[in-house]
């Protein structure tokens, strides 16, 4: 088992990361098949049933925090019922689930400052035995809670000529949960941005087209760079967004770029 946290602070201008990696046994480690239970030493991610919160508790060096989150709108399934699609095969798919705009409270400390914290959250759950089709390099995640109290997800599967081998996406707003195929969902890059470490060259600003609307995606800074060579091994870029709909901000959350240092071995 493995696990990352991160922190996104504007003030540094870098993210804050740490990572643990662990063999499931001995009390060091474990992953429950019953419910969300997911433990590495005193790192933990688990649900409450009644009443039903997630809790969360990270320690790293740099940063730690204790989270509570609340549901306040049902799960969202990903793809057909929850069988999400990776590409043309069908045996490159996930299960997925997200639960966009959950509410969330509890503490946050960076370096030697503890404050308390409030705001939105989105989890997201998949879970694969065969999740990227052949020739694809990496992917492209968005992840939006939307100011209005919809969400928003699409991603890409993408070639090492940074050509869509599969997308998809989808809404929840007040007419319900739409899906959107492959032909309806297109990224647009806007600014790359280079890390001095990986090399990697990250589109970290994006023009995310999904039907008839059109995003715009923004990150918080630029340097959101994980490297997790200590556990899974990959180099990605994952952080903290503002996406607008022309000057308008219509939501915040997260996008993750896979594949831009290296090729991504899954």
């Amino acid at each position: 088992l493995f696990a990352h946290a991160a922190v996104s602070d504007p003030a540094r201008g870098r993210l804050l990361h740490a990572q643990k990696i662990a063999r499931a046994g001995f009390g060091l480690a474990e992953a429950s098949a019953d419910d969300l239970d997911v433990r590495i030493d005193d790192w933990h991610l688990a649900r409450q049933p009644a009443p039903e919160r997630l809790l969360a508790y990270i320690a790293a060096d740099d940063f730690d925090y204790t989270l509570t989150f609340a549901p306040t709108q049902p799960v969202l399934w990903q793809g057909e019922q929850g069988f999400s699609r990776k590409g043309p095969d069908p045996a490159h798919a996930s299960h997925y689930l997200s639960w966009p705009q959950l509410e969330v409270s509890g503490r946050l400390r960076i370096a030697a400052t503890t404050s308390a914290v409030r705001g939105r959250a989105w989890l997201d759950h998949e879970w694969s035995s065969a999740l990227m089709p052949e020739g694809a390099q990496g992917w492209d995640w968005l992840g939006i809670n939307l100011d209005d109290g919809g969400a928003l997800m699409a991603f890409r599967m993408r070639d090492a000529d940074g050509h869509a081998l599969w997308a998809a996406a989808t809404v929840r707003d007040a007419a319900g949960d739409r899906r959107y195929a492959p032909t309806e969902v297109g990224f647009a890059v806007r600014r790359v941005w280079r890390s001095p470490r990986s090399g990697g060259a990250y589109p970290v600003e994006l023009e995310v087209s999904v039907g008839g609307r059109r995003f715009v995606v923004k990150p918080l800074f630029d340097d959101q760079e994980l490297d997790s060579r200590a556990s899974s091994g990959a180099i990605y870029w994952e952080g903290a967004v503002t996406v607008f709909d022309g000057a308008r901000r219509v939501g915040r959350g997260y996008l993750e770029l896979t594949g831009y240092a290296s090729a991504l071995k899954i």
